[in-house]
């Protein structure tokens, strides 16, 4: 059991909130007593509607949003010990490094009424792991061999090597457990069946997601009753709704509208450093995005810092490709990348023919890419490239870069778990093309790097391997970092309980309105 004592170091904070309103055990101190007058419904307004509602088959943060609410993992975080802890697992055990013994709580039920025991965890799990399904973040289970039902509460989980991040991947909103009969019978996309503390109502898309308390929580129902997920595309009419009370609260605040949003009265604005990533990506299966001559000279010829300063404190400009606030880190990788040098950039396109290439920049309709791609077109032109820009509606964006239709593109990673290895696994690494690796970057040494710091539970060898990545990565440029994000929101002073984890998430279980 001496390794539990290293997950800490590697594990921030996933889910923290629902840590706070109770995950230590099955009582909570934010239920409903029935009696109070305050609001109970709460509006979120989105700039972009959700991919879809089921954590097997969606992995972005606007669907996570949603999902977060619904479902459920296994483990989640503490927000004050960084140890993992249990939520619907009851404990865990290891008799050896490559076996996991999960026992599961007793009495839940999915909103659907079936019940939550080892073999919905194994659907999940089999159905994560499915190549057919082709799930967005199967590489979070990939080390898993097998996955084996016990008994009704207790599952076992089966590895070919020691895997070091798996309670942070079983932590993952991308990990959550569906239920299986609605899997099977229905489309968890469409209408979420989960264990969670709200339930699905309805979903008119393009418009809005609602949904309804959880009466029968296995904690205590949420304070809140309805929770609508609004679709705002304008944020400037987001925040104009956020000020005559329409809507509750944003988040993901851009840039540019901040000091709006600080100057509303009646407003509370929260912002931190995060584990968020942003990058534009080159598709180095296509020429001449595959030579390194041409991404060196596109580094070059980018001046992040142009961007960062217009962030308004929203940004960091690092190189690393890992965070600050990720496990992993080393502070030698801040200043690993190519230097912004533009006269050494116009010989290099010049030098290797590629003056006048032209080239597209697809970028999804949201607001942030479509800065880093304005200002990426303006540099890029001025080295010597035929620059143009192509956008898309999110959900169809991801659909399309994932199949690796495009040339360059804008993306990020939120980096649920913030560990390093489950940035670079599958962000870059061979095994994820098609999936999460966008760039469909593939070197045989990085991935083995990469392997390796998955494959130890011993925290100093994973940091070790994954700063070796990280450098290596950081030179073959297959990223040109643009920042490291900053979290933000923003919400009426009547909600109290609302915070955003360095990740992004927040979980409106505790919220309550005065």
């Amino acid at each position: 059991m001496k390794m539990f004592r290293f997950f800490g170091l590697a594990f921030v904070l996933v889910a923290g909130l629902l840590a706070i309103a109770g995950c230590n055990s099955e009582e909570s101190s934010g239920g409903s007593d029935g009696g109070s007058d305050a609001p109970s419904e709460i509006t979120y307004a989105s700039t972009s509607d959700a991919a879809g509602l089921s954590p097997i088959d969606t992995n972005d943060s606007v669907s996570s949003n949603v999902t977060y609410q619904v479902y459920e993992t296994l483990f989640v975080q503490n927000p004050e010990t960084l140890e993992p802890e249990p939520l619907l697992a009851k404990s865990y055990e290891t008799p050896d490094e490559n076996t996991w013994v999960i026992k599961l709580k007793e009495g839940i039920t999915f909103h659907d009424g079936t019940p939550f025991n080892a073999e919905a965890v194994k659907h999940t799990f089999d159905q994560l792991k499915d190549p057919e399904r082709a799930a967005p973040r199967a590489s979070l289970l990939d080390p898993v061999s097998s996955i084996e039902v016990k008994d009704e509460y207790t599952v076992v989980l089966n590895t070919e090597e020691p895997y070091g991040p798996m309670l942070a991947a079983l932590s993952h909103t991308n990990a959550a457990i569906v239920s299986p009969k609605a899997d099977k019978e229905g489309n968890i996309n469409k209408k979420p069946v989960g264990t969670g503390p709200f339930v699905f109502e309805e979903w008119v898309q393009g418009d809005h997601i609602t949904l309804k308390r959880n009466e029968d929580y296995w904690r205590d129902p949420a304070e809140i009753e309805t929770v609508t997920f609004k679709v705002v595309p304008e944020t400037s009419t987001a925040i104009s709704m956020l000020e005559t009370g329409e809507v509750q609260f944003i988040d993901k605040i851009p840039s540019d509208y901040i000091g709006r949003v600080e100057s509303l009265s009646g407003v509370e604005v929260q912002k931190s450093e995060g584990t968020r990533v942003s990058y534009l990506g080159f598709n180095m299966e296509k020429e001449p995005f595959n030579e390194l001559k041409f991404r060196q000279a596109v580094a070059h010829g980018i001046n992040q810092e142009a961007y960062v300063s217009q962030l308004n404190g929203l940004g960091v400009h690092n190189e690393s490709f890992i965070g600050p606030k990720v496990f992993g880190y080393n502070e030698e990788a801040k200043s690993a990348g190519y230097e912004y040098d533009p006269e050494k950039a116009k010989q290099m396109i010049k030098e290797n023919g590629y003056k006048g290439q032209e080239l597209t920049l697809f970028v999804a309709n949201r607001d942030n890419y479509m800065k880093m791609a304005e200002i990426v077109e303006s540099q890029l032109t001025e080295i010597g490239l035929n620059v143009s820009i192509e956008t898309m509606e999110w959900a169809s964006f991801l659909d399309t870069a994932r199949q690796g239709d495009y040339e360059m593109t804008f993306l990020g990673w939120a980096n649920s778990t913030a560990d390093g290895s489950e940035l670079l696994y599958p962000n870059l690494h061979a095994d994820n093309i098609g999936s999460s690796n966008y760039v469909r970057y593939d070197n045989s040494e990085f991935n083995k790097l990469v392997e390796q710091s998955r494959s130890s539970v011993d925290q100093e060898v994973r940091k070790e391997k994954l700063h070796e990545a990280n450098m290596l990565a950081i030179k073959d440029a297959p990223w040109v970092v643009m920042q490291h994000g900053m979290v933000s929101l923003a919400y009426d002073k009547s909600i109290e309980g609302l915070t955003v984890d360095p990740t992004g998430m927040w979980s409106l279980y505790p919220v309550t309105r005065k």
